[in-house]
């Protein structure tokens, strides 16, 4: 087990308070901290015992990541931990699936685009599914509404050239024609004129307690920091939902979202392949984005499972990575998973012990590496800590030449146990939602 030195990315969304105050540093922080990069992306990759976890991942994969990780990964972590903090609405985007990011990465290395080039869209041939965490409230938009529901929205803006955008949506038998809308806003020839319609209908909603005042409220905010985006428009067709703390939201390939503001937990594969349509001053790519959009797919907000002994999950169906949230207390917890895992403490303080012998405690903001060598790790508290680690393996076909049923209860090597008691809170006044279920407004 190593503790990490964790990379700062200064994006100009960030917030100077979330991480500075998990870190345990003045608040706020002398410029913007968007993103805490614990991991092995070369990006940016973690440091660690002198070097940095790449390079030791390099140096002997079978040792850290295990000869199953490896085998199914390559010799490459599969996942990235993040901790992100918004103070400003990030870009409206999607990321690709493997079999795109493989054509993407290929075709733009074929063109002759320098990897650091800020017009690439593909800056790695891996898919990019993610999961976020709320620590705090987190205004997201997941998804595209549903045809009706983007409609009605579009009515009572009551904004004219909307309207037959309404009107197609009205008539619409299929997501595709969410699709079909996206691109007349995102290619609006004039976005002066469209913008100087929208946002003042949008900020007449946000001032009354209707259905479209949470959603339109958040346009408002996006247009005072994306002046002359067509994004701004765009975010009429998305869900907006606010995540109470402990919830998270699951972003499958061509998933389109946007995060808006808060600080999170986000685990993601290892790859920062980003298409986006909107709201940065970052590279756009609108065709790119109406290719890979899958308008059917939906982002879903989930509540933690709980596994017994303060130790809960998010499970997906992503292969490349798996969270866990677990509230610590004094007796030692065998934590769930093997592989190559991070551990992130964020609120109290954790000692960790692995089956090899290894020791190490984290206080609050800290965070360590532990190979698939260390073996099976135990922790205990007071603290909450979050993990990752790579996704179960898919089962192994039998004879038959379908997967094997699970195993009966009685059979499987760690039994469901009791929730955790709920009602805890932690710093700041955060409820303790793990173990229990939160509302989200939509």
């Amino acid at each position: 087990m190593e503790l990490l030195q964790p990379v700062i990315q200064p994006y100009a969304w960030g917030s100077r308070h979330g991480i500075a105050q998990l870190q345990g540093r003045p608040v706020p922080a002398p410029g913007p901290e968007a993103e805490l990069w614990l991991g092995a992306h070369p990006s940016g990759p973690s440091g660690v015992a002198g070097t940095t976890l790449d390079a030791l991942i390099a140096a002997d994969p079978d040792r850290e990541l295990g000869p199953s990780c490896v085998a199914r990964f390559g010799p490459r972590l599969p996942f990235l931990l993040k901790v992100l903090s918004a103070e400003a609405a990030l870009s409206i985007q999607l990321h690709p699936s493997r079999a795109q990011a493989e054509a993407g990465f290929r075709a733009e290395n074929e063109r002759g685009l320098p990897v650091g080039d800020p017009a690439r869209n593909y800056v790695d041939d891996w898919p990019k599914p993610e999961l976020l965490c709320a620590l705090t409230p987190f205004e997201v938009l997941t998804g595209l509404r549903s045809p009706s529901g983007a409609a009605a929205l579009l009515r009572a803006l009551a904004v004219g050239p909307l309207q037959p955008l309404a009107a197609g949506l009205e008539e619409a038998t299929g997501p595709q024609a969410l699709a079909g809308a996206l691109a007349s806003i995102l290619t609006w020839p004039d976005p002066e004129d469209l913008l100087g319609e929208v946002v003042p209908a949008c900020a007449r909603l946000a001032s009354g307690s209707g259905p479209y005042a949470a959603a339109a409220g958040a346009v408002v905010r996006a247009a005072s920091e994306h002046p002359g985006d067509l994004g701004v428009a765009a975010m009429l067709l998305l869900r907006h939902a606010v995540l109470a703390p402990g919830q998270a939201l699951s972003i499958p390939a061509g998933g389109l979202h946007a995060y808006l503001h808060g600080t999170g937990i986000e685990v993601m594969a290892n790859s920062d392949n980003v298409i986006r349509g909107g709201l940065t001053g970052k590279h756009v790519d609108v065709p790119e984005l109406l290719k890979l959009l899958d308008p059917a797919v939906t982002v879903p907000v989930l509540s933690p499972a709980v596994l017994g002994h303060g130790i809960s999950s998010y499970p997906t169906p992503i292969p490349e990575f798996r969270l866990f949230a677990a509230h610590l207390a004094e007796p030692e917890v065998a934590l769930p998973v093997a592989g190559p895992r991070i551990a992130l403490c964020t609120d109290g303080a954790a000692a960790l012990r692995s089956d090899s012998g290894q020791a190490v405690g984290l206080a609050r903001g800290e965070s360590c590496f532990v190979s698939a060598a260390d073996g099976p790790l135990r922790a205990s508290g007071p603290a909450r800590l979050f993990l990752a680690a790579p996704g179960p393996a898919p089962p192994l076909p039998t004879a038959s030449g379908f997967p094997s049923p699970p195993p009966p209860a009685s059979l499987t090597h760690r039994p469901r146990l009791p929730a955790a008691p709920s009602g805890r809170r932690y710093h700041g006044g955060v409820p303790d939602a793990v173990g229990g279920r939160v509302p989200v407004r939509i």
